[in-house]
């Protein structure tokens, strides 16, 4: 599969979020993490990989499965901008979505903390 990726990265599927999705590679930025949420998140069916890259105390209430729907059409996803500083890292973005016959954009800017050598999603401020 040499689709382009979901995460609008110009890179191929297989070669951006891919690994990160069949846990064959950890994304080594927080910007990386997000637009692997955004694949899985678009894609639907990744519900695990979404848990496993929630910051534990923020995802008391999620379950795999609930993060497993695919309850909108991910349309575009636009990186704003990014960064980190040590262990704490933001990415502010726009991702437009469809939900019945309306276009949305759900624009945040998240934040995440790394743990050992794994980053995760502590959450956002929609903007």
């Amino acid at each position: 599969m040499n689709e382009w990726c979901f995460c609008g990265n110009q890179l191929a599927f297989s070669q951006c979020c891919k690994p990160y999705l069949e846990a064959k590679a950890y994304p080594e930025t927080p910007e990386q993490l997000m637009r692997s949420r955004y694949t899985a998140y678009a894609l639907g069916g990744h519900g695990e990989y979404l848990l496993k890259t929630w910051f534990p105390p923020m995802a008391k209430t999620l379950s795999v499965s609930e993060l497993s729907e695919k309850t909108h059409q991910w349309i575009n996803l636009d990186v704003l901008g990014s960064g980190r500083k040590d262990t704490e890292g933001w990415v502010e973005f726009k991702a437009t979505y469809q939900e019945k016959n309306t276009k949305s954009i759900l624009h945040e800017k998240s934040v995440f903390t790394c743990i050992g050598h794994q980053w995760f999603y502590i959450g956002g401020e929609i903007k």
